[in-house]
């Protein structure tokens, strides 16, 4: 019987193999070349950050938090690098996304069956 540790083990370094994790890493890289859209990119990533620890322990989304998330999205979306990224991230996570299911298939039976 296969040791289903040794099986996630085979399936990160596959991960790490797949065309879509390479692009994500490519254009990841690129991002990183860029300072400003690197910067960007940073802070966009630790508003979000600080916002979800606010909002898990119970506070509220402010005017102002709605505000700079707003004016935070539309830079990014101006940033082709960013858009870039993002884009890759989705191709990613469809195939993670994909992964979870199959691997979840037998609880899911379980609770239906």
């Amino acid at each position: 019987m296969a040791n289903v540790y040794d099986t996630a083990n085979q399936l990160e370094r596959e991960i790490r193999e797949l065309d879509q994790f390479k692009a994500l890493g490519d254009s990841f890289g690129k991002l990183k070349e860029s300072e400003e859209a690197y910067g960007l990119f940073k802070e966009f990533q630790s508003f979000q950050q600080n916002l979800q620890q606010r909002m898990a322990a119970g506070e509220e989304m402010t005017d102002e938090d709605a505000s700079k998330a707003q004016t935070l999205a539309e830079r990014i979306q101006k940033e082709p690098l960013i858009s870039d990224l993002m884009e890759k991230e989705q191709s990613f996570s469809l195939v993670v996304n994909d992964l979870n299911r199959i691997i979840m298939e037998p609880l899911r039976e379980l609770y239906e069956g």
